[in-house]
């Protein structure tokens, strides 16, 4: 006992253990480790909350309001874009603000302008009200709207992955729906690319048709006003109001033709777009039926120069080859033009830029080429082969790109596959110059956008032709997404199985229709149709039941449709003449009974009807 107390008296350790005041200040110890651990944990997810939800989705670089004119006094219309908001990408001037073209070093060296971009003061005179300037890549180089400086916006569609650049900041600001559209400028897909990353419409106008006095630029020759909208309606109305009288009205007769060879390099079924897209033009008037075109191959043997630049290739790849010569010379092109605008600030300032910007900005400030004429060169047959194409009524319809959004922050960004894949499609309009409009496709694999090219000059009726079909193509590509494709080895077997499919969906059809469910009979006979598009029957099926919702036009089209297949059928020639009675063109309804008389003289609805226009002719 007496040695136990002794050496317990004595070891220094048994002193320390044995004094509550250790164990008072052991305790404050790890209560304040324990305090600042969660200090320190709290504060981390405040960061990760600020980093994934920034202000505004981070699309927004500049805060500001600029209000329109005072609308006139009735009875005067009202101006056209009145009641919208836009913003702008931070390459518009605003007078008072000072541009910062994606970058602080480039907003350091420069002073406010006196003037705002022209776009903007027109779209301010129409009724519209500026909200602020928008994140862009830095310089306007970039494709996935990542900014070193600003951050990357939130993609609204898909938060995981890059909102595409150049003009990323301008297409979230829409998609999250903080402004009803917003403008941007496209050089080489810098609108089109995040149109499709997010899910929005948008459109590159012609080459020169829309000022870019005011826009700080990338590449003189390449550079396009565009702008983002949610609703082909909205897309139409800028276009009124920026687009000259001259850049082309509403042509009859038009053509939709499919680039087949672009199609096969998506991950998507090509014969599910390429059918609703057919689909949605057979329930129009005045469309011809669609062509198919290997736009690589024709770009290969109609721009002569274009083959300076092609690898060498088989036959059968030679249209690959000239689509990814194309975004070869478009690069080429942007590197000349941007080194002879910017080369001596870039050389003097030294400004800090993004890894993946900094490379492009440095290709461009050393590039050297012997042949600069061939570049315009190229563009110059491009625009006079797409022209010769499509004249003044066709529509070329593609796949805005051949690639597919990237996750935040990816390393492939830096990839030269990525860039090609991205150059590939959208090089087609901004070389050549011609119109293009970007739509969303719903209900197909992720991300996916159909792009529309018009001639140079076609713009006003290439945004007519998007007004009118938008909403049939969406309701075709929801059909044609909810189609079960079944994989058979005989030719004659798949046929058969189609032919059943469709009976069975036409069947289907009937019975909605004798439930008075209309909208379904038309659901059922589009699906009928979308399987097998040469039944008569099936399209003055669907005419019947767009009779009865009232849909005079759409039932007048497929009428068109089965006549064109059948001209015996007596029941096309009544529907159509009941659609066009309806709206009130009485000779054309007048004509068709007499055409269903003449082929079955007793028939009373026929008969009643004839009686009854003669008298409204009279």
């Amino acid at each position: 006992m007496a040695s136990s107390a002794h050496s317990g008296a004595a070891g220094g350790g048994g002193t320390i253990t044995s004094n509550p005041r250790f164990w008072i200040v052991a305790g404050i110890a790890v209560a304040g480790v324990i305090v600042l651990a969660e200090a320190a944990r709290r504060r981390r997810r405040w960061l990760r909350g600020k980093s994934s939800a920034p202000p505004d989705a981070g699309a927004f670089c500049d805060r500001f309001e600029l209000s329109p004119p005072p609308q006139p006094p009735p009875p005067t219309a009202r101006h056209l874009l009145s009641g919208l908001t836009f913003a702008a990408s931070d390459n518009f001037e605003i007078e008072g603000y000072v541009a910062g073209f994606g970058n602080p070093d480039w907003k350091r060296t420069h002073e406010a302008p006196r003037h705002t971009a022209v776009t903007v003061t027109m779209l301010l005179k129409q009724g519209a009200t500026c909200v602020g300037r928008t994140v862009m890549d830095e310089l306007g180089f970039g494709v996935t709207g990542e900014n070193l400086h600003c951050g990357t916006p939130i993609n609204p569609a898909s938060p995981s992955l890059v909102p595409g650049g150049s003009c990323s900041g301008a297409a979230v600001a829409v998609a999250a729906q903080l402004a009803d559209f917003a403008l941007g400028t496209d050089t080489i897909g810098d609108v089109r690319i995040p149109a499709s990353f997010c899910g929005l419409l948008s459109f590159r106008p012609s080459y020169g048709v829309v000022s870019t006095l005011g826009t700080i630029a990338n590449s003189q020759s390449l550079d396009t006003i565009g702008w983002f909208a949610r609703d082909p309606s909205v897309l139409h109305r800028i276009g009124e109001a920026l687009l000259p009288a001259t850049a082309g009205g509403l042509k009859q007769r038009r053509q939709f033709v499919f680039a087949d060879d672009c199609f096969q390099l998506l991950k998507v079924s090509n014969e599910k777009t390429v059918h609703a897209i057919k689909n949605a033009v057979q329930t129009l008037p005045g469309y011809q039926p669609p062509k198919h075109i290997n736009i690589g191959q024709y770009l290969y043997s109609n721009v002569p120069s274009l083959k300076e630049f092609c690898e060498p290739a088989a036959k059968l790849q030679e249209g690959m080859s000239a689509l990814k010569a194309l975004s070869t010379v478009i690069l080429l092109l942007q590197r000349y033009e941007f080194k002879a605008s910017h080369e001596n600030w870039v050389n003097t300032v030294k400004p800090k830029l993004g890894l993946d910007i900094s490379t492009r900005v440095l290709r461009a400030v050393n590039f050297a080429h012997d042949n600069i004429k061939s570049l315009y060169a190229i563009r110059n047959e491009l625009r006079a082969a797409l022209k010769n194409l499509l004249k003044d009524t066709g529509i070329l319809v593609l796949p805005t790109t051949a690639g597919y959004p990237l996750k935040r922050n990816s390393k492939e960004r830096l990839s030269s596959g990525f860039e090609d894949r991205m150059y590939k499609f959208v090089g087609i309009a901004a070389l050549s110059g011609c119109c293009e409009v970007t739509i969303p496709l719903a209900n197909l694999d992720h991300h996916v956008s159909l792009s529309f090219v018009a001639a140079h000059g076609s713009d006003k009726s290439l945004l007519l032709t998007i007004l009118d079909t938008y909403s049939l193509i969406q309701e075709q590509v929801v059909l044609a997404s909810k189609l079960v494709t079944t994989p058979v080895t005989n030719g004659d077997l798949d046929v058969d199985i189609d032919v059943d499919a469709s009976e069975l969906l036409k069947e289907k059809g009937n019975s909605a229709f004798k439930r008075r469910q209309w909208s379904k009979a038309v659901e059922f006979y589009s699906e009928a149709i979308s399987l097998s598009d040469t039944n008569a029957t099936y399209y003055c099926n669907r005419a019947a039941a767009y009779l009865e919702l009232g849909s005079f036009k759409q039932a007048e089209a497929d009428c068109d449709r089965a006549l064109l297949l059948d001209r015996k059928n007596v029941k096309a020639y009544l529907r159509r003449g009941f659609a066009r009675e309806v709206t009130l063109n009485y000779k054309e309804a007048l004509q068709d009974f007499r055409r269903a008389l003449a082929l079955e003289p007793q028939n009373k609805t026929a008969l009643a009807a004839e009686r009854r226009l003669q008298k409204l002719l009279k």
